[in-house]
This record gives structure tokens, sequence and C-alpha cells, in this order.
């Protein structure tokens, strides 16, 4: 099969290669999937650069943990009539070495969620890591439906998915932006109360709309926004923080404590089976009707992932980055 992989950690241009290697086979419990499209995640180029000092988990890595395809082949104990399936992929090189970023790869078949007829293999490709992350930020503590939920970058990769799972869900969404520039980029059928952070008055912007404060809070900068978060959280709130920008945050921690405020922190690489596996219906069932819209870049082939990978250090601008791989 034609594959991307890298032996050593460094920059994308230096470390990645394409190739052939020998085709998997799934184990027991497994499918294969041939691969249409592979995504990105910020947490796969950290990986093959290094990030932080983290070392290689293997050997040699293809990476990518997302994707979509169509099952070709079942392990033992799979049902058969899985083959020919369309599906999306999730955690294929989580605590494992081959990813999605080739043409075959095999996962645990809980981790291969049918793809509605609705929903295109581009979007299947994106809803991986970004949306059950999403998913546990918006539902881990239950249902939302009556809730108000304040979202922070809401333009972004997991945020995004985040405030349009929560609508899906009943909940009334406010959303920031960094800068009032962005704004009109907000879809306000989703968020109907954008806000920028730059306006000096972002507290008392969030409190117009939520007098009572909210009651969840879907965190994307928690060291940014620690003192703003302090400051609208309804009592019993639960702020769910997935990224922070400084890795030791300071807390303004009596108006949390005053608040009863729970801190959830979301590492999406160890949630539990169970609820990545409702993460997965979830999503699949928004997909189908339509309820989640992600923004894609023009897809790079195989052949320039390297280039691919750099798109997704510097910040992708205009959607989400796929990898195209070759039938």
């Amino acid at each position: 099969m034609l594959a991307a992989w890298y032996d050593r950690q460094g920059p994308a241009a230096a470390v990645l290669q394409v190739g052939e290697l020998p085709n998997p086979e799934p184990g027991p419990g497994e499918v294969r999937v041939r691969m249409r499209f592979s995504g990105i995640n910020p947490g796969d180029t950290k990986k093959r650069s290094g990030w932080q000092g983290t070392p290689m988990s293997f050997p040699r890595i293809i990476p990518h943990s997302d994707g979509a395809g169509v099952i070709d082949a079942v392990g033992d104990g799979v049902d058969s009539s899985r083959v020919g399936q369309r599906v999306w992929t999730y955690g294929a090189q989580s605590y494992r070495p081959f990813g999605t970023a080739a043409q075959l790869t095999c996962v645990p078949h809980r981790q291969a969620v049918p793809l509605a007829d609705e929903v295109s293999d581009e979007i299947g490709a994106c809803l991986g890591i970004p949306g059950i992350t999403a998913h546990r930020a918006v539902f881990s503590d239950g249902p939302v439906a009556g809730k108000t939920i304040l979202v922070h970058g809401v333009l972004g990769s997991v945020s995004s998915l985040a405030a349009q799972l929560a609508h899906w869900g009943g909940a009334t969404v406010i959303g920031t932006v960094v800068h009032s520039r962005d704004l009109d980029n907000v879809d306000t059928s989703v968020v109907s109360h954008p806000i920028a952070l730059d306006n000096g008055e972002a507290s008392s912007a969030v409190r117009e709309y939520a007098p009572d404060g909210v009651d969840r809070i879907v965190e994307v900068a928690f060291s940014d926004n620690a003192d703003l978060d302090a400051a609208v959280v309804a009592n019993d709130a639960v702020i769910a923080a997935y990224a922070s920008r400084a890795d030791r945050p300071e807390l303004p921690f009596w108006p949390l404590l005053f608040a009863n405020t729970t801190l959830r922190l979301l590492g999406s690489d160890d949630f539990s089976a169970d609820a990545k596996q409702q993460a997965g219906i979830d999503l699949s069932a928004a997909a189908g009707v339509g309820a989640l819209r992600i923004a894609i870049a023009p897809p790079h082939p195989l052949a320039e992932i390297a280039a691919a990978h750099e798109r997704v250090d510097i910040g992708p601008r205009n959607g989400r980055v796929l990898v195209t791989i070759p039938g």
C-alpha cells in the first residue's frame, strides 16, 4: 500500500516519507479501512515534531488518527456484513503506530463509525478528535436542553463543533472570538450571541445575555480566560477546558469556589470507551441531519503531506486540513 510515515521526529519536510509499505491485516475485533481522506489535527504534528520533548512512541509511525473510508476486511469476531460500509474513524494512531495517512489502516471495530449517506467523506474525516472532544465538553455533565453555554474560540475546529452540538442539543449558545473583525464570520443561526474579547467589556456582554450566569463554558484558552469565566459562571456551572496557553494557569479561586464551579479537564486520547462510543453515535446523528457544518480547506494529496503538516503548524485560515488518499 501507499503510505506516509516518519522514523524520527523533526520538521515535516525533513522527516515525512511517502512510499510503499506492506498491507496491514485486521486482528481480532478489528476492521480494515480503505481510506479516502485523512484528517490532520494539531496533536498529529506535535507528535511528529517532538513537542515538549515527547519521544517517539514507536520506531515507525504512520500519522493521523482521524479519517474516512470504506471497510474492506474484518478480523475475527466482527460481522462480515460490515465489509463495504462507509465509516469515519478515530483513534487510529492513539497508542497505536499506524494511522490514517495510508491507503489502508486497521482499527478496533468500534472506532470505525458508520457514515450516513447524507454525510460526505470529507466531513467524516473531520469528526474524530475535534468532534469527540467537543462532545465531551458539551455533554459530559448531562443534557444541555434549556441551558446557556459559553463557547470560547467559536471559530476553531473543536469549539465550532461544540457550539453546533450544543445548539443541536437545545442550548442557547454564547460564543467568543478574539477580534471584533471576526464577528461577521460567526454563524448566528448557531451562536445566537457572538462576543469579541477585544472590546474590553466581554463579561458585561455575557451577563447581558445571561444575567444569572452561564451553565457551562467550553474553554480553549483557560489561562487567558480564567478571570472572565469566573465573572460569568452561574452557581454549579462547569468549565470544560481542552486547552490552555499557559501550562500552569492562575485561578481566581474564591470567585470560582463561591459559585461551586466544577473544572473539567479534557484529554481526548484517554476518554473512556463508552464516552467515545456515545460521542460517535451523537456526532453521526447530528451530521446526518445537517446540524454540523465544517469549513474544509482544499485537500492536499498524500504526496504533499509535508505541506499539509506545515499548514497545520502555522494555523489553517480557510478550514480543516485534509489529505486525499489515492484509491
